[in-house]
C-alpha cells in the first residue's frame, strides 16, 4: 500500500508528499573556503538502496581537507544561538551524488564556509513525489552514476567532521523502511547527521520514526502546508523536532517568481501554536525572496531547487562549485 502523507492528501495531492498534513579538489579563487570561517555565532532533498557498488570514490582533497572543526550542535541549538543574535537561519539543499559524491563533498564545505547554518542533503530516490523537475533530474543523474545510501554515508563520515553546521538528511520513507527504521537511524547517527526530513510520511505514521529518532538523537522535522487544517497543523508542530518546516506553496519543489503573501500569515499562525522555530521552503530561489520571508518573521529560509540548478547547469564540477559559492553569498547577504 502506498504511503500517503499530509502533502499528498486530497487537499494538496500535487504538492510534494510533504507536509506532514514536503573533488574534487578545486582551487576556488576568492573562495569562502579560503577565507576566515564564520562561526556559528557570527553568521550565519532517492536513493535506490541497491546492492550495486557506487562507482564514485570520495577523497578529501580540498584545501581544508585536514582541518577538523569543533563538533557541531543540533538543529534546535543552532536556532537558539541564532535567535540570541537576532539572526535568521540560511538552509540550503543539495542532492547527494549530483554530479557525483566527490563534488557533493566539496559543495557541503563550500556551503558551510559561505555562512550556511544548516545544510539539507537530499538522498536520491526513484519516485520523489514532493520534488519538481530540477530535483527529480538531479536524483536521476545521481542514481545513474551509482549513488547509493552506503556511499553517501561513507562520504558524510569523512566530511561532517570538517563542517561547522549540522546536516539534516532529506529522505523519502520507502528507502528508510527498506533498510529498517532502527538500522537507518543508527547509521545516519554514526555518520554525524543531526536532523531528518521525511516528506511523504503522514503524521499518523511517524510514531516509530520519532521513537528511533529520539533514541539516536536525530531531530525529526515535520512539514505543514498551506492546506493543512489548523488542528492538524497544531498536532504536527507539537510533534516536530528541530524546527517546523513550512511548505510555502501548493505543489512540488521548484523555483517560483514570487512568494505568496499568505506565507506571512501562515508563519504567524504556527508561531501562535508553538515556540519552535519555523523555516520556510519550496519556491524560494532569489535573494529578494530570502529577504522577504525573513522579514515576515521566519526563523529560517530553505533554498533547494535553485541551489541544485546551479550545480546541474554547470559545464563542469569546478564551475558548479564556483557558481555555488557566488550564489550562496548572494543569498546569505540577504538574510536579516
Amino acid at each position: 500500500m502506498p504511503i500517503t502523507s499530509d502533502i499528498t492528501d486530497e487537499h494538496d495531492r500535487p504538492a510534494a508528499a510533504a507536509a506532514s498534513g514536503g573533488a574534487m579538489a578545486v582551487a576556488l579563487k576568492s573562495s569562502c573556503l579560503l577565507q576566515p570561517k564564520k562561526s556559528l555565532n557570527q553568521s550565519r532533498h532517492f536513493l535506490l538502496f541497491s546492492t550495486k557498488k557506487s562507482i564514485v570514490s570520495v577523497k578529501s582533497r580540498s584545501p581544508m581537507a585536514s582541518m577538523v572543526v569543533a563538533p557541531t550542535v543540533g538543529l534546535s541549538e543552532t536556532f537558539t544561538r541564532l535567535k540570541q543574535k537576532g539572526k535568521v537561519a540560511f538552509i540550503p539543499y543539495i542532492t547527494a551524488g549530483d554530479p557525483d559524491l566527490s563534488t557533493t563533498a566539496e559543495a557541503l564545505k563550500v556551503l558551510d564556509s559561505c555562512g550556511s547554518d544548516i545544510i539539507e542533503l537530499g538522498v536520491p530516490y526513484s519516485d520523489p513525489l514532493a520534488d519538481g523537475p530540477v530535483i527529480q533530474a538531479a536524483a536521476t543523474r545521481a542514481l545513474a552514476r551509482g549513488t547509493n545510501f552506503d556511499a553517501i554515508v561513507s562520504m558524510l563520515k569523512e566530511v561532517v567532521p570538517q563542517l561547522s553546521c549540522p546536516i539534516a538528511l532529506f529522505s523519502y520513507y520507502n528507502p528508510i523502511l527498506k533498510r529498517g527504521i532502527e538500522k537507518f537511524m543508527s547509521t545516519v547517527k554514526d555518520a554525524g547527521v543531526h536532523g531528518l526530513v521525511v516528506p511523504d510520511v503522514p503524521l499518523e505514521e511517524t510514531g516509530i520514526l520519532r521513537k528511533e529518532a529520539v533514541k539516536n538523537k536525530i531531530e525529526l522535522v515535520l512539514l505543514t502546508t498551506p492546506t493543512t487544517p489548523t488542528d492538524r497543523m497544531k498536532a504536527i508542530v507539537e510533534a516536530s523536532e528541530g524546527f517546523v518546516y513550512l511548505v510555502s506553496t501548493v505543489g512540488v519543489t521548484g523555483a517560483r517568481s514570487s512568494v505568496s503573501s499568505r506565507v506571512q500569515s501562515l508563519i504567524q499562525e504556527i508561531k501562535e501554536a508553538t515556540d519552535k522555530p519555523v523555516a520556510v521552503g519550496f519556491g524560494i530561489s532569489k535573494p529578494e525572496h530570502v529577504k522577504q520571508v525573513s522579514g515576515w518573521g521566519a526563523d529560517g529560509v530553505i533554498v533547494g531547487s535553485a541551489m541544485v540548478k546551479v550545480l546541474g547547469d554547470a559545464k563542469s564540477p569546478e564551475e558548479g562549485l564556483k557558481d555555488l559559492e557566488i550564489f550562496t553569498k548572494s543569498l546569505t547577504a540577504a538574510i536579516l
